[in-house]
């Protein structure tokens, strides 16, 4: 894709949390700096991105902190008083108050401000022998429109992204946006040409053999004399559900806890008790307790079903959920609940008519819960 001329295409890692979408935006760093391209970005927090103008401040933040070692800042200075005063210039590191001087000075609307702040490091790049810069945000999905608000932060920024990219400049721009699920659609919703502008690459789990090998192949490079047999690997597996975070977590606490065993003389087992609930408290509750009362019974429902980590619908829930419940959910009912669900990052639309939990692994969380809530 570096390879571009000019950019046609930016880049979209999508996929549920654990499956090492950071990682692999971490990874792709190093080769975009070793084919001469400077790399941008930062997380996209909630606050940061509820605006136009939050999202200019962003860029122009993250630009002033990449080039501020490289560029300098040129301005006079005088020495003395009255007419016999010397001139002289003075040079500086480029500073976030130059660029944003450059935002506040420029007439127009958020957008017209922030082509004028990437006009200049177009212009400035494009003088030198590097082939541009790469924007890389994790976090993605917390950038929306709010038309109540009349704020399209999303929009502004796919809009300059796409002005730049229909142009030949020597200095290329490219967008890597990077989160949930959640994202694409939003992306399709704010601009129908985002299905050209960006190629889509989804992370899934892993397969058995690929998440076996993620088991192994640490302790093998360590050369540990701890090493794990293949019913443990393959209960690792099994309990992890081939995501890579949950790979690594339980790996973690499996090691630790033989250790002690060893050096007590004890025999090794897994401890899966202790495992899932140190889990449970890390990863699941924080999310779970986004729910309200009536929505946490919602997503039992879901968790019933035998399709619930994978795709399911509207039909499907309020069917399980007038057997269940005394209660059931009519269809609007559902519909209704799966948007406040899909706000807060617990559920997904993965396409029409059909929907995915966003939080991997929910369903057993869930159905572990309702166990120790039966026995109370």
């Amino acid at each position: 894709m570096l390879e571009q001329r000019p950019v046609s295409q930016n880049l979209v890692l999508t996929g549920l949390r654990g499956v090492g979408k950071t990682v692999l935006l971490n990874e792709l760093k190093p080769i975009a700096q070793r084919s001469n391209w400077l790399w941008a970005g930062n997380d996209l927090s909630e606050a940061a991105s509820l605006t136009g103008e939050r999202i200019a401040k962003r860029i122009v933040t993250d630009l002033s902190s990449l080039l501020g070692p490289m560029l300098t800042q040129t301005e006079p200075t005088t020495q003395g008083i009255g007419f016999t005063g010397q001139s002289e210039n003075k040079t500086r590191a480029l500073s976030f108050d130059d660029l944003w001087a450059i935002y506040e000075n420029t007439p127009g609307l958020v957008e017209d401000k922030l082509k004028a702040v990437l006009e200049v490091i177009a212009s400035t790049i494009g003088g030198t022998q590097l082939n541009g810069i790469v924007f890389a945000y994790d976090e993605a999905q917390n950038l929306s429109d709010h038309k109540a608000a009349s704020e399209f932060p999303l929009s502004l920024l796919l809009d300059v992204f796409s002005y730049f990219q229909r142009r030949d400049l020597k200095c290329k721009f490219m967008l890597v946006l990077c989160g949930l699920p959640t994202l694409v659609p939003k992306l399709n919703e704010a601009r129908t040409y985002t299905e050209r502008m960006f190629h889509i690459m989804r992370l899934q789990r892993l397969e058995d053999a690929a998440a076996r090998d993620a088991i192994r192949r640490p302790i093998e490079i360590s050369k540990s004399k701890l090493t794990f047999p293949d019913r443990v690997v393959e209960d690792i597996v099994k309990m992890s559900g081939g995501y890579p975070y949950f790979i690594q977590f339980i790996c973690k606490e499996v090691f630790d806890a033989w250790i002690v065993k060893a050096k007590d003389g004890h025999a090794p087992s897994i401890p899966k008790k202790e495992i899932m609930s140190k889990l449970d408290d890390d990863f699941f509750t924080g999310r779970w307790l986004r729910a309200t009362d009536r929505q946490q019974e919602f997503m039992q429902v879901i968790a019933s079903l035998s399709n619930s980590e994978g795709e399911f619908s509207v039909s499907d829930i309020v069917a399980a959920s007038k057997e269940m419940l005394k209660r059931g959910f009519s269809p609007s009912h559902a519909t209704q609940v799966l948007q406040a669900l899909t706000e807060k990052g617990l559920v997904y639309k993965s396409r029409r008519g059909s929907y995915m939990l966003a939080v991997p692994l929910m369903s057993r969380f869930i159905l572990r819960q309702s166990a120790q809530e039966s026995k109370k």
